[in-house]
């Protein structure tokens, strides 16, 4: 082989591994794009001069520029776009600014030098993230088992084009023609060659969807977004309908009785027609009706049904609650002492009640006075009571009589005496003493008790009365009173009484012991002999 064939054989290899050698170089759109004339290598050291060219649409080339290596200055050879975009760094990279999809080609840098010449090719691919991620079209509400347009969701000016997804509630969402049905669309800019993405999501929800949360994802190669929309209120038709009685129960007359229906559906019904104990009522934009100052003819049975479909309704029973009371006895009632007086009570209510009876406050038996006495005097009230109802009559029991005196005492200071006259009465009785004293004090204890007190300093021992009056008749009662402190008067009595018997005592004493002496010489004297006695035991001589 020739050196020329051989110089041929080489040419050919080189421009056969210079196709091989391509590379690809990513750039940001808008931005400026660099490509490395030999993958980033130190170009050789006897370096003529660096071109670079492009492949053009029709698969044309087109020189950009070239320099020299002993040239600080590139000549631009482009006259078309580039011409006003491109320049050469100092290691002959290729700087394109402005960087679009129209500068997606293949760019060549050769290199020549004093003994060869090498082309490294590099493909540009331009990448844009999509200028906006949004959804469109958003629904406000969905609807149950009906399929509705959740949203379309756009990803605007992107290259590559993105890849989108929608999810439920975090789950991946497919489509499957029948709950579920996502229909992508994506459209060219013929200006740009930009790539707009969308994706328009409909689904027919579920009554368990009304906290779903939807969320639309949009995937780039550089970049991934996601769009979140808030859950969605879920519209369906009512199926049952309930009956509220919204006031106190149990229901008592007079009250105000509240009755609320309510629809199971979403949104909830606002009309309905309500059937009062036989009378039907429309309630329009309200699901409440108000029967005033109920009554006991109003118990009975009470219906709600939907405006739209009578078929769905619901009902209650409502009963009435009452009291009727009746005592034979109002206001006030006088009687005497002795009398007897009925007391009589009618009842009615409409369910089972207690009964309770007190007087001035505290609970008694149920009254039943055969022989009145003082004591039975007082404010007497029944109360029925039943459920959250209550109901009290009464009646105030005056009790008269002519007075009774029920004590008359004395007791002493230290220079007077004081009399007590205690009397029960109605009406309030007048007092009379027999004596005029030195003060006089009139007291009123409880159950008619009337007190009157006297002080005196009699100078004698008296008789004294105290008389009681009033219409109906009197009583006197007498006490007797001795002068002067009345207790040393006792105790005078009492010394004259103790000395009295002190001296019986000692009298009797005196004459039983001069009967004891008078005993004692006596026999004595016998025990002794006489003169004579003693004179002949004298002369009796002795054996």
């Amino acid at each position: 082989m020739g050196r020329t064939q051989f110089l041929c054989a080489v040419l050919v290899a080189q421009t056969l591994f210079r196709v091989l050698e391509t590379r690809s170089v990513t750039a940001l759109f808008g931005e400026t794009i660099e490509i490395p004339c030999n993958g980033g290598n130190p170009p050789p050291e006897d370096l003529m001069f660096v071109k670079w060219t492009y492949k053009r649409d029709d698969d044309t080339i087109g020189s950009l520029v070239i320099k020299q290596s002993d040239n600080d200055e590139a000549t631009i050879q482009a006259t078309d776009d580039y011409a006003q975009r491109i320049s050469i760094s100092e290691t002959f990279s290729l700087l394109i600014s402005q960087a679009s999809l129209k500068d997606q080609k293949i760019f060549t840098c050769k290199l020549t030098s004093t003994l060869d010449s090498k082309e490294y090719s590099s493909s540009v691919i331009v990448i844009k993230v999509p200028s906006s991620v949004e959804i469109f079209d958003k629904s406000d509400v969905l609807q149950k088992d009906k399929l509705t347009i959740v949203g379309t969701c756009v990803a605007s000016d992107s290259n590559p084009p993105v890849e989108m997804s929608w999810k439920k509630s975090g789950n991946l969402l497919v489509s499957d023609g029948k709950a579920v049905v996502i229909t992508p669309s994506l459209k060219l800019n013929p200006a740009s060659g930009l790539s707009t993405t969308s994706s328009t999501l409909q689904y027919a929800a579920a009554k368990e969807d009304v906290d779903a949360v939807f969320t639309c994802t949009a995937t780039h190669n550089l970049t991934t977004k996601e769009i979140v929309l808030k859950p969605f209120p879920i519209h369906y038709p009512s199926e049952k309908a309930s009956l509220q009685i919204m006031s106190e129960e149990p229901i008592v007359e007079g009250d105000n009785v509240t009755l609320r229906c309510h629809g199971d559906g979403s949104p909830p019904p606002s009309s309905f027609f309500f059937f009062l104990n036989g009378k039907r009522q429309f309630v329009e934009n309200s699901d409440s009706y108000t029967l005033t100052f109920i009554r006991r003819d109003a118990t009975g049975e009470y219906k709600c049904f939907l405006a739209d479909d009578e078929n769905i309704m619901d009902s209650k029973d409502i009963i009435v609650n009452y009291i009727d009371l009746t005592v034979n006895l109002t206001g006030k009632t006088v009687k005497k002492v002795g009398d007897h007086l009925s007391v009589k009570t009618e009842i009615s209510t409409s369910g089972n009640f207690s009964v309770t009876w007190t007087k001035n406050g505290k609970t008694v038996k149920e009254p039943d006075f055969t022989n009145l006495i003082y004591a039975d005097a007082g404010v007497y009230i029944c109360k029925v009571s039943m459920a959250r109802l209550t109901e009290k009559q009464g009646f105030e029991l005056v009790v008269e009589g002519k007075p009774v005196i029920t004590n008359l005492s004395k007791h002493s200071t230290d220079k007077h005496q004081v009399l007590t006259c205690e009397a029960e009465a109605v009406p309030e009785p007048r007092f009379k003493w027999s004596i005029e004293g030195i003060h006089e004090e009139q007291l009123n204890s409880s159950n008619n008790k009337i007190i009157h007190k006297i002080t005196i300093d009699p100078k004698t021992n008296l008789t004294i009365s105290c008389t009681v009056t009033n219409s109906h008749g009197e009583d006197v009662r007498n006490i007797v009173v001795y002068p002067g402190n009345s207790l040393n008067h006792t105790y005078l009595i009492v010394g004259v009484v103790v000395g009295t018997i002190v001296l019986a005592v000692v009298f009797l004493g005196i004459c039983l012991w001069r009967k004891s002496r008078r005993g004692s010489w006596t026999a004595k004297r016998n025990e002794n002999g006489t003169i004579e006695e003693r004179q002949n035991l004298d002369t009796i001589p002795s054996i």
